[in-house]
């Protein structure tokens, strides 16, 4: 198994990484497209890492009415609190692509019996680092959904995509029901302000690329 270059294994060398696959302290697993890695109820001990492919965390209520939380692309990771407090996933893990999972059993990987070897303190800062990133991650979708007016939340969002990318033209890694859910907005109601904000010339789109004109030109009145 091939050490893959993403952020939480940082610093590992070569040897360390071969070290770990050695003592059983993570797996990897080949997903189709629409499979759940993690259901609702689950309980696990093991973090998700998303090596290719695309993972959508979903809640979906009693009605079966599913709300996007949030998306995990290559390098991303997913179930990380569930699988260090162990208790029962609320959320749905879906592969949205043919999609390979890199999977650490966390109280095995962080166990003291393996405070000896040189990886161990380098894995602790990697997890508390990619902790504070997702910390991040949520709060940008409670400014994203914060907001009352559709338009505000679909600028928040789409500006936040473009400072991510760099760049004024960017992909959304969701489809138009998913971009709706992860907002919390109506699809149809989501479709008629991004065409009307296009007839203004506030962006852009074709299918999940967008394009954003410069900030100040316009304002996100909260």
């Amino acid at each position: 198994m091939q050490k893959p270059q993403i952020p939480i294994f940082m610093e590992i060398t070569d040897a360390e990484w071969d070290e770990m696959v050695r003592l059983l302290c993570l797996r990897e697993k080949k997903f189709k497209k629409n499979t759940i890695i993690f259901h609702q109820g689950d309980i696990t001990e093991e973090m998700g890492i998303v090596i290719k492919g695309n993972v959508n965390i979903e809640s979906v209520d009693v009605s079966g009415n599913v709300s996007l939380l949030g998306n995990a692309e290559a390098g991303d990771v997913f179930a990380e609190t569930y699988a260090l407090c162990g208790e029962a996933m609320a959320v749905d893990a879906v592969a949205t692509s043919e999609t390979v999972i890199l999977f650490l059993p966390m109280k095995q990987l962080m166990h003291e019996k393996n405070a000896g070897y040189s990886w161990y303190g380098k894995m602790q800062a990697n997890i508390i680092r990619m902790l504070s990133k997702k910390n991040l991650v949520l709060s940008n979708r409670i400014f994203c959904t914060t907001p009352k007016k559709i338009r505000d939340r679909v600028y928040t969002y789409l500006s936040m995509q473009r400072v991510r990318s760099g760049c004024r033209k960017f992909k959304i890694p969701f489809n138009r029901q998913q971009m709706a859910d992860y907002l919390n907005l109506d699809r149809s109601a989501l479709s008629k302000e991004l065409g009307l904000m296009r007839e203004e010339g506030i962006l852009s789109f074709y299918k999940n690329e967008f394009e954003l004109l410069e900030a100040e030109e316009y304002d996100v009145k909260r």
